[in-house]
Formats: structure tokens, C-alpha cells, sequence
């Protein structure tokens, strides 16, 4: 973003270096210096804190996070581009009733394209399953721990990535420009997890959805929304047993069964309607636009 539309141009000497290095190497930095200041928090009060007082814990922090990142207290120096990174917070009903469709139809479109993933690979359960210790815990300390992954990581992600990184190269590059960078870190910083490589063909596609739909409603909610509802199906059954598992075969093995072709149906027609609530969403960021300018 152009330094002069949210502040004045800074006097210190790092300040002068720091906005000469490329905005895209600063967003980059930034927005994954945002997300990983809540991820780590996260863990560290995973950790220390045992059971349901961590995500008590963990919502205090949480307060604090998102109030900072919004753009409260000082420095002051930095408040109107918190302010301008976190988005909007305040949603015509409009704009809420096509958001919450597009996070419906991501969270389905999550679940049911790694379904239709695994007809084609066979699941493998040792590289998939990251979170089997949840699975010998007592039921409310597993799900505190599934509640504060998936909080965690649909908040402080959504805010990091869609929005400390993509809104600045929105503001100077465009959408498309925008949500591929911010896309292709959000998936780099996950290469670390095994079970990436079996999924990368729908993570790709899910991941530029969730950036496209920050810039079409301006708005990190209703990706965090999505986020946080599909991550909590992840924790619970792909990346554990909690509320069960994966147990389907590959049609190599099995032929085309009516599993495989609702499957391929539900992500089909879910993308389809994903791109219908999309161009709603931007008509109606076009006449909030239009309505701005007279």
C-alpha cells in the first residue's frame, strides 16, 4: 500500500529502510509475523495450561490479539494501517447473508474434495492422523484442544494472511495478484505437515477461494468462519478419531460406487454456487463503491 495514504512517511532510519524493501517482501513478512504471534501463543498454552482453562486462556488472549490488530492503542504510528489491514468489521445484511453462503459452501467444499481426494489415493492414516493423542484424552479436554486449534488458526491465519498480507498487494496489484501471493504463502508455510503432499490438488483451489472471498466482501469474517468450522472437522476426523475416521477405498479398487459420484457432485455443485455467491458479493462491493463515489 502506498505509505502516504495511511501515514506519514517514517523518520527513523529503519522506518526509511523498512519502506524501501519491496511491499511485497513486507507484506510477506508481516502477515506471517501477525499469524504466527497467535499459532505460537497457541501452543505455548496448550502446553503449560492443562484442559478447558486453556482455552479460557486462550480466549483473553484472543481479545487482546484481535483488539490490537484492529488497530487500538498505541503506536500511533501504526493504527491506520492496522486498521486498514484488518478490513471491515461491520457488514451490510446483504453482504453477511452472501459471505455466511460462500464460508457454508467452503467448509463443503473442504470436506468433500478430500473425500473425493482419497478415491483416487488411498488415505493413509500414518501420515494423516498428527493429532492421535487426541483420541486416548477424556472428551472435553480433547475438544478444548480441537476449539483452540481451530479458533486459533481460522482468527490469526485469516488475519495474517488475508489480511496483513493480501490487503496491502490489493491496494497496489489488484485481486487476482493479491489472493495468488497470499495463497501460495499460506500454502508454503504449511509444506512442513506430511499430509500436505496428498492434498495440495484441493488445497490450492480452497485456499484461493477463502482470499477471494476476503477481497469480494471486504471482510476477514466470514473466512474466519469458514476457517474455524473446517479446521474443526479436520482436527476431530482427518487429522484424528474423535468423531471418526476415513474409511473408503480408491475406486481402483472398489469401480465408481454412488459414494464417488455424489462426492464429485457435492464439490461440483458447491463450486459452481461458490462462484455465484462470489459475483454476488462483488456486485454488491460495486455498488457500495458507486454509492461511496457520489
Amino acid at each position: 500500500m502506498q505509505q502516504s495514504k495511511t501515514s506519514n512517511y517514517p523518520s527513523n532510519a529503519f522506518g526509511r529502510f523498512w519502506m524501501k524493501v519491496p511491499l511485497v517482501v513486507r507484506s510477506i513478512l508481516i502477515g506471517f509475523g501477525v499469524s504466527t504471534i497467535g499459532v505460537s501463543t497457541w501452543v505455548v498454552i496448550a502446553n503449560f495450561i492443562p484442559g478447558p482453562w486453556s482455552v479460557l486462556l486462550l480466549a483473553t488472549f484472543l481479545i487482546f490479539y484481535l483488539m490490537y490488530f484492529s488497530g487500538k492503542w498505541k503506536p500511533s504510528s501504526t493504527q491506520a494501517i492496522r486498521r486498514f489491514c484488518i478490513r471491515q468489521t461491520k457488514l451490510k445484511r446483504p453482504v453477511w447473508i452472501w459471505g455466511l453462503i460462500s464460508a457454508f459452501l467452503i467448509f463443503i467444499i473442504v470436506n468433500a474434495s478430500f473425500m473425493l481426494t482419497f478415491r483416487f489415493v488411498e488415505f493413509q492414516p500414518e501420515i494423516f492422523k498428527n493429532l492421535s493423542f487426541l483420541n486416548n484424552l477424556p472428551g472435553m479436554q480433547a475438544w478444548s484442544i480441537i476449539i483452540g486449534i481451530s479458533v486459533t488458526a481460522g482468527i490469526c491465519e485469516e488475519i495474517g494472511y488475508r489480511g496483513y498480507l493480501q490487503k496491502p498487494l490489493e491496494h497496489k496489484y489488484g485481486a487476482i495478484v493479491a489472493v495468488s501471493i497470499s495463497s501460495i504463502i499460506f500454502i508454503v508455510i504449511h509444506l512442513h505437515q506430511e499430509w500436505l503432499a496428498s492434498i495440495i490438488v484441493p488445497v490450492i483451489p480452497i485456499s484461493f477461494m477463502i482470499g477471494y472471498l476476503a477481497y469480494a466482501t471486504n471482510s476477514l469474517i466470514p473466512g474466519i468462519i469458514a476457517h474455524v468450522s473446517f479446521d474443526i472437522i479436520l482436527s476431530s476426523y482427518w487429522w484424528s478419531d474423535v468423531i471418526g475416521t476415513f474409511e473408503r477405498k480408491p475406486i481402483s479398487m472398489t469401480g465408481v460406487d454412488n459414494h464417488f459420484i455424489v462426492t464429485t457432485l457435492v464439490v461440483l455443485l458447491s463450486t459452481v454456487l461458490f462462484i455465484v455467491a462470489i459475483r454476488k458479493l462483488l456486485k454488491l462491493k460495486n455498488v457500495s463503491h458507486q454509492q461511496t463515489m457520489v
